[in-house]
């Protein structure tokens, strides 16, 4: 549960775009496979106001334990996210193509909308650096390898290039990528 909270942490990092105001405006968020709600539950202690829902499959919340403030719900991704102001996919379209991840994130544009021009998907994903500079090399080395690690799956990591075609097949307008937390970034989509 603690491994998770600084990825909750960072999502309202200066940093990351997402301001107090933006965080007061939010009332709900949607954790897609969030299993057990370990993001979840450090968001919902961190931003009481905002209500949370773990959305995954009935497996992967069987036997989740109650959290103040968070709900789980069963369910498939694919098919339907409950509506929210941000849906957050933490680690989920890495596991996917990218015709599938176009689904998801078309799902989550359709929970988002119905909530009004405040909602954004967040993702939280490799994005994979081409920067050349030392550093550079060294991170990209790394994301490489994390996604050689990722063939035992249909998806992958992906560049800025590659993520900003999957949004805008899914119909959205806009972006912000910000790399943190080591090779992972924040990825803020919008409507």
């Amino acid at each position: 549960m603690l491994a998770w909270s600084p990825i909750a942490a960072s999502l309202w990092r200066p940093s990351s775009g997402i301001t107090a105001t933006s965080l007061r405006a939010w009332t709900s968020l949607v954790d897609t496979g969030g299993a057990h709600g370990a993001t979840a539950e450090a968001i919902a202690k961190a931003l009481p106001h905002i209500n949370c829902t773990v959305l995954d499959l009935p497996h992967a919340i069987a036997g989740a334990p109650a959290i103040s403030n968070v709900q789980f719900v069963a369910g498939d991704l694919f098919e339907y996210v409950p509506p929210a102001d941000v849906v957050l996919l933490k680690w989920v379209l890495c596991l996917w193509q990218d015709e599938d991840a176009v689904k998801v994130l078309r799902r989550c544009k359709e929970a988002i909308i119905s909530r009004g021009a405040k909602g954004k998907v967040i993702i939280v994903e490799v994005v994979i650096d081409s920067s050349m500079s030392r550093d550079g090399v060294l991170l990209r080395e790394t994301q490489v390898l994390f996604d050689v690690q990722m063939m035992h799956v249909d998806g992958g990591e992906r560049d800025e290039k590659q993520w900003r075609e999957i949004f805008l097949e899914a119909g959205f307008s806009d972006y912000k990528i910000t790399p943190m937390l080591g090779f992972r970034s924040i990825i803020e989509v919008y409507p």
